[in-house]
């Protein structure tokens, strides 16, 4: 017992200034505990139940042009409910919600559910795959109980961090740790690719969508995935960082139904220790351009093939993710101040944050006679190439939908046309002009997933 007060003690008087020391002389001074943060922080944290109706096919033969033809009725689909579960944070008193795409994204009924048992319909404002972030609004007669944002570029390794959610729909449960780490960018969620903050706070499934909070019960991260391999938390569990969340509701309030992204319009890697020394650089640090879109905003600042990007607002990026945070968090229409390295010079230039332009116009043309009827093709320009998932400095003609018998050729929709029988194709255009064309024998050449291909099919 004398060793425990001993600890307590010692752990009490962490932090204090030297003149405030003293020995604890009470009970509730030598017991150190989370009620009174979790009291002030639970209410605004939800249970999420979500539904989405989805068509699945009444057979694996369905969709067969062969089969279609003798058995009609196949082309009939069977309606599936899909349940999903998961948190959500309150964000404001008038019934902003944010939780995680995976979570709600695409459902068809929401019902939130408060930690005093209130329910609530739900209707989705925003919502993006890519960020595995929703902006929901839950509409009520009261104030609702809400947290306050913190700054997340403030935070440091090694805080005290608690995670508030619905883990295996058992009900509302927390978990105390540390933020063990910044800058994650090496995580997937689903499609989405970011750049988190780190935490060995237990996270479970059910957390997603939940929050992460500081001592002083500010929002610090929203919960989204954990790295294991048993279904179970590991201690290494992921959140989005509390400045985009800011971001997306600002955006939710402006009327937004979708996530406006700066274009940065250039691809880059990370600078390793070869690079580095190459560089003139004393330590690993920056993301070098590999490769810069003639329209980027980054180009009309002067940067260029080479160049190495330091900084982003006076905050050190390392990763092509990590920067793309940094110019989201900021957001479209604002500029921000690069800091970066070119030709042995540090130089410090300001760039307009804009939206992927649809230069040139993607034109799309869908082919409806002869042998290629339910070929959708457009030209590619960069605000198209995100859409696809396509590197933004790619040019020419891609495959956008694909109908009918061409489904059974071979030929992906995302496929970057270059010639067809020989012929070069530069436009969706010069495709159409097929339209009708009576010949048997096909042949495609182009571009998919970054390796080349060449498809010969006959009809």
């Amino acid at each position: 017992m004398r060793f425990l007060l001993s600890v307590l003690f010692a752990f009490a008087l962490l932090g204090q200034p030297a003149a405030a020391q003293q020995v604890p002389k009470s009970q509730a001074e030598i017991s150190l505990s989370f009620v009174p943060l979790v009291k002030q922080a639970a209410p605004a944290v939800v249970n999420i139940f979500a539904n989405r109706q989805t068509n699945t096919r009444a057979t694996p033969f369905m969709g067969n042009p062969f089969f279609d033809q003798f058995f009609p009725d196949m082309k009939q689909t069977a309606p599936r409910v899909q349940n999903s579960l998961g948190s959500g944070v309150i964000l404001s008193q008038d019934g902003i919600v944010v939780s995680n795409y995976h979570v709600v994204g695409m459902a068809t009924e929401i019902r939130v559910v408060l930690n005093d048992r209130r329910e609530f319909d739900a209707r989705i404002l925003l919502a993006d795959e890519q960020s595995d972030l929703a902006i929901l609004k839950i509409d009520s007669d009261d104030p609702l109980p809400w947290l306050a944002f913190r700054d997340s570029h403030e935070v440091e390794v090694g805080e005290l961090a608690l995670a508030i959610g619905n883990p295996f729909g058992i009900g509302q449960t927390v978990s105390s740790g540390i933020v063990s780490g910044l800058a994650r960018s090496g995580v997937a969620t689903g499609n989405a690719r970011g750049y988190f903050l780190q935490t060995d706070a237990a996270i479970n499934p059910g957390n997603s969508g939940g929050a992460l909070i500081d001592v002083e019960g500010r929002l610090i991260g929203v919960n989204t995935r954990i790295l294991t391999r048993s279904g179970g938390s590991n201690g290494v569990g992921f959140s989005i960082p509390s400045n985009l969340v800011a971001q997306f509701v600002k955006q939710a309030r402006a009327g937004n139904i979708e996530f406006k992204r700066p274009w940065a319009g250039l691809n880059g890697q990370a600078v390793d220790s070869n690079l580095a020394e190459g560089f003139g650089l004393d330590v690993p640090e920056g993301v070098v351009i590999s490769a810069v879109h003639p329209l980027s905003p980054f180009a009309q600042a002067g940067l260029t093939t080479g160049d190495v990007v330091l900084s982003v607002d006076a905050r050190p990026v390392n990763a092509p993710a990590e920067m793309l945070h940094h110019l989201s968090v900021r957001g479209v229409g604002e500029n921000s101040t690069i800091l970066y390295l070119s030709d042995g010079q540090e130089k410090t230039v300001t760039v307009a944050l804009i939206e992927a332009p649809e230069l040139p116009p993607s034109d799309p043309r869908t082919l409806r006679e002869g042998r290629l009827a339910g070929l959708t093709v457009a030209n590619l320009n960069p605000r198209l190439a995100i859409e696809i998932g396509l590197p933004s400095d790619m040019s020419g003609v891609v495959i956008t939908q694909i109908t009918g018998p061409l489904r059974q050729v071979g030929l992906r929709v995302g496929s970057v046309v270059t010639a067809i029988n020989g012929a070069r194709v530069a436009t969706s255009q010069d495709v159409a002009q097929l339209d009708g064309a009576d010949t048997r024998a096909w042949r495609f050449d182009g571009v998919y997933q970054g390796r080349p291909f060449t498809f010969r099919f006959r009809f």
